[in-house]
């Protein structure tokens, strides 16, 4: 029989050869003028189904920071969206004593904001998902809508592996609230569409043997049988491992249930404002600094503009994928404009830019700012050096032209960085939460009021 535990000894079909890794020319990288954040996007594709017109949106998680920005950017393109969410990652500020550098008003306010400025309603909603089953199965039936934006987990892997109430608390969040919304658009008999903010590190990293596709991988099982198959799940953290079980719920409720559902496996997300949030200081997304939910180049971008050296994580040679925040709203109008069709397989896309070296990407950050790279004892249990080969055809073909790193869109997370330069705890930028006994032993010399700040 088929052993998942043997994944690694695959023949792998892949169609490109190993060194491509996306279809975006090379020479697209660095290029990218600061005003396509506003509009490189190309002409909006047909979709399936006319699917292409205005849709009623309910976005799950929509307070926080990826849902945020793609509410707004949804109603700009004239979805009706409901925001729903219970607002834990604010509560998770207080929780870990470090708000966000910038000062994001309560949703109420920011609503409010965005009907002055834009004149379109957004309708908010504060409900839990993972406990409020009936109130989430009645607000369906109320609003009909025609699609379902998944942003509703904790997303911090450092945080999923802090303690264990907090390992505890994503799991029970993270897969009670997808098993719930499965379960809710059965009981509405509503045919909603989800769409589901999942992650690259359900692959793991540099596993696949080449370039990782996009969900499903061709295989050779025993006696030379060729399939297709989801693909191996390699989870680096409590976070990931939830995502990989969201991924087997998908696959179950679509093959029970004949759900129409979508899971976009995103890389890190940079940046902090779009084109909407700009229009009001009161619509500004949040921007995480601190060693827990702080991005990788949004903490190197923070440091370097107020003099820290930057905090690479071992020897700096782990490839990630990115993507910046403005094409995150954009991928996401894009999974809704072109969802399967009833009785189709879950469809995944690899919600990705382009793949760097973090070492390489701190050196392009401290070349611009001038700061030292500071090599840090790592607190995650990882591969030291990995490569990263991603295909990302999908997006590209339905009209996505991605914004890769780029030193005008740098400058634009400086100037908020120094704008909000005093709201910044000095104290919380390294590492807080340890995989493991070893690395929390390895990192024991981390003294957090140890780092300043350039004034």
């Amino acid at each position: 029989n088929f052993n998942i535990n043997e994944t690694m000894k695959f023949y792998l079909f892949l169609t490109l050869p190993l060194t491509t890794a996306f279809t975006v020319p090379t020479a697209h990288t660095f290029t990218t003028p600061k005003s396509t954040v506003v509009s490189s996007l190309a002409a909006e594709p047909a979709g399936i189904n006319g699917s292409s017109q205005p849709k009623k949106v309910i976005v799950l998680g929509g307070d926080g920071f990826c849902g945020w920005p793609t509410s707004l950017y949804l109603s700009d393109q004239g979805h009706d969206v409901v925001i729903v969410d219970n607002l834990s990652r604010r509560n998770i500020d207080v929780e870990l004593g470090c708000d966000s550098l910038t000062p994001i008003q309560s949703p109420n306010v920011r609503v409010q904001a965005w009907k002055e400025v834009s004149g379109k309603d957004i309708k908010f909603v504060n409900l839990d998902i993972a406990k409020e089953y009936d109130l989430l199965v009645q607000l369906i039936k109320e609003e009909k809508p025609d699609s379902i934006v998944h942003f509703a987990e904790q997303r911090a892997a450092p945080y999923s592996m802090k303690t264990s109430k907090t390992k505890r608390y994503t799991v029970d969040n993270n897969v009670g609230g997808s098993n719930n919304l499965c379960c809710a658009v059965i009981d509405s008999e509503v045919d909603a569409h989800i769409v589901h903010l999942g992650t690259m590190g359900v692959y793991g990293y540099g596993t696949s043997g080449g370039e990782i596709p996009e969900g499903y991988i061709d295989v050779i099982l025993p006696g030379g049988r060729e399939a297709n198959i989801l693909h191996p799940a390699y989870p680096g953290s409590v976070y990931h491992a939830t995502k990989c079980l969201d991924a087997l719920l998908w696959q179950f409720y679509q093959k029970n249930d004949q759900l129409r559902i979508t899971d976009l496996h995103q890389g890190i997300v940079w940046g902090t404002n779009t084109p909407q949030t700009v229009r009001d200081e009161r619509l500004i997304n949040r921007f995480d600094y601190d060693g827990d939910y702080g991005t990788v180049l949004n903490r190197f971008l923070m440091q370097g503009a107020m003099g820290v050296p930057l905090t690479v994580y071992g020897t700096g040679g782990q490839t990630r994928a990115f993507i910046h925040i403005t094409d995150t709203a954009r991928c996401i109008e894009i999974a809704i404009n072109n969802p399967p069709k009833a009785g189709e397989r879950v469809e995944i896309f690899n919600q990705v830019a382009e793949t760097r070296r973090v070492r390489d990407v701190a050196k392009l950050v401290a070349d611009k700012t001038g700061v030292e790279m500071n090599l840090l004892p790592n607190p995650r249990q990882e591969a030291a050096e990995n490569e990263l080969d991603v295909s990302n055809r999908k997006f590209c073909s339905l009209g996505l032209d991605p914004i890769t790193l780029d030193e005008a869109l740098f400058n634009e997370v400086t100037e908020v960085v120094q704008k909000y330069k005093h709201r910044c705890d000095p104290t919380k930028i390294l590492p807080a939460s340890f995989w493991n006994k070893k690395r929390a032993e390895e990192c024991a010399s981390l003294d957090p009021s140890s780092v300043k700040v350039k004034v």
